[in-house]
């Protein structure tokens, strides 16, 4: 007589082994798929599309039949991993390992914790209020307010699969930077009096509460939604922002793109990050349009340094943060992260 499995314990062996199973062959269909992009992407533009190779419209095409599936496929990949990892941290266990830590490695860790933590702009409030009702200084909490967007995965998976891991490990290094400095410095001006005043009147609702951790199962379960819902809101500005790309990487002249966002140019960098910061734009979006003009001849420094302003200073996030701060504190907020990425923007133009 076969064994039935009666003990939940066992119940939940055996459906991880299985979460195990189906994740292993999804890595080896997904690796194949990311191996052969290249070739049918030639395939199709040059020998069914029938494009002459080296053409304006032969490249474009190319470019966009090859970087849709890549960057498709690289968010599905990645994002799952990440949200993986970010299993590991709710809220309020990020709020109790903050909890009492000194400033520089309360802002190190917090800014740390940032990038694996689950984190949008609707969120910033409540995570806010979660971190003050915990007792940690306000420097340390703009340490993690900062690096939670800038560090966006989307943006960081992207940069990856675009321009390869030592610039995806140099953007992240960037933004962790942006974020421990710019918390440190808010912590020092001792802003606390620009928080809205019913923030402090908000008591700790007395201790955590203990919560079981999931399964293997549960945690690729999770992921797996999260991946859905992350790639289903971000495909279409994927698409269209490749699009774009395609049409910069065929027909925009070199030269062209290199006077205007080159290294020469002193003031594109400012001039980046000014325009970045009142514009909302999906990381998503922007991100094959800045490989196309890099490709073209824009610094490097230049383009991320928009791209940074764009997804740590998106004017929604401002305007949800205004329920719990003044409007000297998210002025204060905005000029020293913008001060910040301009000056991550000239170091990368020097050293690259």
């Amino acid at each position: 007589m076969a064994q039935v499995l009666t003990s939940p314990a066992e119940h939940a062996r055996a459906a991880d082994r299985r979460a195990w199973l189906i994740v292993t062959g999804a890595a080896i269909v997904w690796l194949v798929a990311y191996r052969s992009i290249q070739p049918l992407a030639n395939w199709l533009t040059y020998g069914v599309i029938g494009l002459q190779p080296g053409s304006h419209l032969g490249e474009s095409v190319a470019f966009f039949l090859y970087d849709v599936p890549k960057i498709l496929l690289l968010l599905s990949g990645m994002i799952f991993v990440i949200s993986t990892v970010r299993s590991f941290f709710s809220p309020e266990r990020t709020r109790a390992l903050l909890a009492g830590k000194r400033e520089g490695v309360g802002n190190l860790l917090a800014a740390s914790l940032g990038v694996v933590t689950p984190f949008c702009s609707c969120s910033a409030v409540p995570l806010f209020i979660g971190f003050v009702e915990a007792g940690i200084p306000l420097g340390v909490t703009f340490s993690f307010l900062i690096a939670a967007p800038m560090v966006n995965e989307v943006a960081l998976v992207m940069l990856f699969g675009l321009f390869g891991w030592q610039i995806a490990a140099l953007y992240m290094a960037a933004g962790l930077a942006i974020a421990v400095a710019s918390g440190m410095v808010i912590g020092r001006l001792q802003m606390e009096r620009y928080v809205e005043d019913f923030v402090w009147q908000i008591r700790s609702g007395g201790g955590a509460v203990a919560a079981t951790d999931p399964t293997w199962s549960q945690r690729f379960a999770l992921a797996w939604q999260s991946t859905r819902e992350i790639v289903g809101r971000v495909w279409l500005y994927v698409i269209i922002g490749i699009a774009v790309g395609a049409g910069i990487h065929g027909y925009v002249p070199e030269q062209a793109m290199a006077d205007i966002m080159g290294r020469e140019a002193w003031w594109s960098v400012p001039a980046a990050v000014l325009l970045g910061v009142p514009l909302y734009a999906n990381a998503a979006g922007v991100m094959p349009v800045i490989q196309a003009l890099i490709a073209k001849g824009a610094a490097l420094g230049t383009a991320l340094a928009f791209m940074m302003a764009v997804v740590a200073l998106s004017l929604p996030e401002m305007i949800i943060l205004r329920r719990v701060l003044k409007p000297r504190l998210i002025i204060t907020f905005i000029g020293i992260t913008a001060a910040g990425i301009v000056a991550i923007g000239y170091l990368f133009n020097l050293v690259i």
